[in-house]
Order: structure tokens, then C-alpha cells, then sequence
């Protein structure tokens, strides 16, 4: 490569070494040196849930950008507003043209539709669905700027001292700020303040208009005792996770921020839940021990008025290395703000995180879409798992439609899987196979095999006769480490039989492929 004869040329063309040492002294032309940057490492820290013990800190003050953890806190909101009975989880909250038109991840969802509350939650937890925030934003509080603003206000009173929030997604804004200490004070309140509602942070694919949403928490039922919450990405962020885990009665909260990749971050998770839970204390019985230890201190009545955000004694930002290497590789446009070196990493072992209220902020919704008229289309029925990944299908009306493919941006890719995808099947599960050949209709793929029963129990129920003769199985297939299953019916005697079902489930909303056996 040709540098030029250029000043900045001929700095980059020396070592790592030579290059810092002369940023340093021509400060001027970059003003947040390289060596301020690699040096600051991650944000983390790891709580004793049960006494608010601090076992493990890593600059867990230094601001950082939520990203996706964001929808914690809109779902904090919407918890509440499920818990004083404003809504219920089959209540219908209106798709605005603007809650529509949000980047991915997303739904899909279409202005002018509306969507149930128990989607538009799951759509959060699983696939961090930006247009669902903003659904869930503007219902609760008419507006996502004064949505934004409840939520930086309820941060407060949970004693979130560091943290703004700008938007219900956590899509970027330059001026939404979080620290891994309050992401794990958050944590634990939802999980102090309502249990019922938290529970659903451990469902790892929901069926949402015929497709599967996987959750993008990837140690959801790999590391044990995992039950939540969240994970987040964007470019300014980088990699983030805040993982709750009980495991031998003991009970922890863990956040890792500024991941360089969502492998390593959750590397890095791993390590601090093995090294750090032996550590936690056994006592009480979890949720009880919780509830007195939060007695007796009540959180501070929530302001009406719009939240001031000036942070100007808060800490610096931390900058991730990767935008500054960007900064050094070409001329610099505008003088970057200095960071300020950050402290090495510490184990912390005898100081308290902050306590959480025991009295819930006042999170009342200022408008509700209780009045809004359905959409147009009729409601659809699909079976959804519950909470636990097992089972426990149930109908749920779905009043929102997905326009197309569920995107994959944002906050990490996967989640979907999609039909005929080009795997080789497994060997059909014992019992689950048809064992008939001939040509078959697939519905879909599923993490679990529960959730694709529940896919060929919807199929079923809008199929009438059309399958009636025609026999469901599951197959396993296998994926590098991921397995899927497939849902399809089996039995039909040629390629012109099963197009015809195929054709009149996708009539009534039902996606499907008609395969050779």
C-alpha cells in the first residue's frame, strides 16, 4: 500500500508503537489517541442478587451506549402498565406509519394494523423488534419522545443515576447512555418487581404469524441456570448482555458492554457466571430474601416533567478502538473529545450495589389504544409455546401481519428459520418420522420439537380436510451445532396434490413448500 509523503501518510506507515508515541505528541491532529482507546477494556460486573453484593467490577461506570438493552426498559414500562390492569396481554396496541418505517430488527408490522400485547412483549424479547418498541412507546405514552422520557425518569428512581434514554429500541442516538451498573440494577428490578411478567425473558422462540422467532440470547438452555434477560448491538455500542442465572440457590446478575463480537462477549459471560457463582450466597430462598432486602426503601416519586439530561460531571465515554483505528486510517474531520484512561480491571469484594426500591415508580400510561378499531384483516390464530419452551400450546389472536421475511439486523443475526432450506435432513426422531413416502407439505422449521408440533397444530386447525388424511411429522435436522425440526405433513400421492394443499393454506396465512419425499 502507497501512504504518501503526507504527514498523517507517513504515521501510518510506521509500527503501532511509533505511531501512538507520535499521536501523542501531535495531538492535535487526533486528539483521542489510539492508546487510550485499546487500553480501555470492557465494562462488567457481576452482583450477588440476593444481597446486592458487588463480586466482580470492570470500569462499571464508564457510559456507554445501550443499544438493544434499551428494551428493558421499555418492557419495565409495559410490565407495569400489565400489572395496575391498564392493559392485559390480549389488549391491541396501534401500528403507527412511524412505528412501521423503524430499521430492523423488526416485525414487519404494518400502519394501521394492531398488534396483542403478548406479541409485541415476546417480539421484544426474542427479536428485539424496533417497530414493536415503538408501538409499545407510543400506546403507553402517545409519543416515543415522551416515552423516553417516563424511562429516564423510572431509571432514576431505581437508581439508574448515570443513564438517559433517548428512544424505546436503543437504535442509535449519540445522547442515550447507560453503564453496566445500572443494566444490572435494572436487571434485577425487573425480576424484584414482576416476577410474572420476568418469567417470559426465558422464552427462546415464539410463533408469530406462522413463522418461528428465536431469541438472539444464545445461552439460553446452554449454560446452566440461565433465565434472561437481553442482549444488544450497534455499531457505537458494540456487543452488550445482561444475563440473570440461579443455579445451587444462588442467584446472580451479570453485564458484559463493549464486546468486539457477540461470541467473544458471551465468552466472556461464561467466564464470569463459572468464575464469580461460587462466590454468590446460598442463603434465604431467592425471591423472599429479595423482597426484604428492598423493604423499607421506597423509590422517589416520578416527575411529570421532562428529565434534564445534561450529563457534564458524568465520566467520559468510553470510545471503542475499532472507531478510533477508523479515525487514524483516515484524516480526521472534527476534534473527538479526549478520553480519560481508564482503571484496570478489579475484582471488587466488599462493596454493595445500589439497593432497588421496593415500591414500584409511578409508570402510569398517558394514552392507551383500548378505543383503536382493528385492522381491516380478521384476526389469525396461531399456537404459541409458552415461557418454558415445552408445550403448552394456546391459541393467540395475532392482529398484525408480517410483511415479508423477518429482518436480521441490529441486534445480531438468526432467530428465523425459514422454509426448504437446503440442510440435508437428519434422520427422522423415533416416532416422529412418517415413514410414508411420496410428496409432503412443510410448514416451517422450529428450535424445539414442542414448537413444531405447535406449527403442525396451527396448520391443522385452519387446513379443514384439505389434511385430514395427510400425516404430521417432525424431523430433525442438523445445522453446523444447531439443530432444527421441521413440521411437515406427509402422504400425498403426487407433486399435484400437495401444491393444492399447499396453495390453500397460504390462503388462509399459512407459509408452506411442497417437497418430494
Amino acid at each position: 500500500m502507497l501512504w504518501g509523503t503526507s504527514p498523517l501518510g507517513r504515521l501510518q506507515a510506521r509500527t503501532a508503537k511509533g505511531a501512538v508515541a507520535a499521536l501523542l505528541v501531535a495531538g492535535a491532529m487526533v486528539t483521542t489517541t489510539v492508546a487510550d482507546a485499546v487500553a480501555a477494556p470492557k465494562s462488567a460486573i457481576v452482583v450477588d442478587a440476593k444481597t446486592g453484593k458487588v463480586l466482580y467490577a470492570q470500569d462499571a461506570d464508564a457510559l456507554r451506549h445501550p443499544a438493544s438493552l434499551t428494551k428493558m426498559m421499555t418492557l419495565y414500562m409495559l410490565f407495569g402498565a400489565l400489572d395496575s390492569g391498564k392493559l392485559s396481554m390480549d389488549s391491541r396496541l396501534k401500528v403507527s406509519a412511524f412505528a412501521s418505517r423503524q430499521s430492523p430488527t423488526k416485525l414487519g408490522l404494518k400502519p394501521g394494523s394492531t398488534i396483542a400485547v403478548r406479541d409485541a412483549m415476546l417480539g421484544l424479547i426474542t427479536r428485539s423488534a424496533n417497530d414493536a418498541a415503538v408501538v409499545i412507546a407510543e400506546n403507553l405514552a402517545g409519543s416515543e419522545t415522551a416515552f423516553a422520557q417516563r424511562m429516564t425518569t423510572t431509571a432514576r428512581s431505581l437508581g439508574m443515576s448515570r443513564t438517559t434514554f433517548r428512544n424505546a429500541s436503543g437504535l442509535p442516538n449519540g445522547d442515550q447512555w447507560t453503564t453496566a451498573r445500572d443494566m444490572v440494577t435494572l436487571g434485577r428490578a425487573l425480576q424484584a418487581h414482576y416476577p410474572t411478567y420476568y418469567r417470559y425473558f426465558s422464552t427462546k422462540s415464539f410463533v408469530y404469524n406462522g413463522r418461528v422467532i428465536g431469541n438472539h440470547n444464545k445461552l439460553l438452555g446452554r449454560v446452566p441456570g440461565v433465565d434472561g434477560i437481553k442482549t444488544g448491538y450497534t455499531n457505537a455500542s458494540g456487543f452488550n448482555l445482561v444475563s440473570s442465572v440461579k443455579r445451587d440457590n444462588r442467584y446472580i446478575v451479570a453485564s458484559v458492554m463493549g464486546g468486539t463480537s457477540g461470541a467473544s462477549r458471551d465468552k466472556q459471560m461464561v467466564g464470569l457466571i463459572e468464575k464469580y457463582m461460587p462466590a454468590a450466597s446460598t442463603g434465604g430462598g431467592g425471591g423472599s430474601l429479595i423482597a426484604k432486602m428492598f423493604k423499607g426503601k421506597p423509590a422517589p416519586e416520578a416527575a411529570d416533567e421532562p428529565v434534564q439530561v445534561a450529563v457534564a460531571a458524568a465520566p467520559k465515554p468510553v470510545v471503542r478502538p475499532d472507531v478510533v483505528a477508523a479515525a487514524v486510517a483516515s484524516p480526521p474531520v472534527a476534534v473527538r473529545p479526549k478520553v480519560a484512561p481508564q482503571a484496570a480491571p478489579q475484582v471488587v469484594e466488599a462493596s454493595v450495589a445500589a439497593p432497588i426500591p421496593d415500591a414500584k415508580p409511578d409508570i402510569e400510561p398517558l394514552a392507551l389504544a383500548s378505543d383503536v378499531e382493528p385492522a381491516d384483516e380478521g384476526p389469525r390464530m396461531v399456537f404459541q409455546q409458552g415461557p418454558s419452551g415445552k408445550g403448552n400450546a394456546r391459541p393467540v389472536v395475532v392482529t398484525a401481519s408480517v410483511a415479508g421475511p423477518v429482518p436480521t439486523a441490529d441486534d445480531e443475526t438468526g432467530g428465523v428459520v425459514g422454509q426448504g432450506d437446503a440442510d440435508e435432513p437428519a434422520q427422522a426422531r423415533s416416532g416422529s418420522g412418517s415413514g410414508i413416502s411420496g410428496w409432503k407439505v412443510q410448514i416451517a422449521a422450529a428450535p424445539s420439537e414442542d414448537g413444531a408440533q405447535s406449527l403442525l397444530q396451527a396448520a391443522k386447525a385452519k387446513a379443514g380436510k384439505v389434511l385430514a388424511s395427510a400425516t404430521p411429522s417432525v424431523e430433525e435436522v442438523r445445522k453446523g451445532d444447531e439443530t432444527f425440526y421441521r413440521a411437515r405433513f406427509a402422504g400425498f400421492e403426487n407433486k399435484a396434490k400437495a401444491r393444492a394443499a399447499c396453495d390453500y393454506l397460504k390462503k388462509r396465512d399459512v407459509n408452506c413448500l411442497a417437497i418430494p419425499d
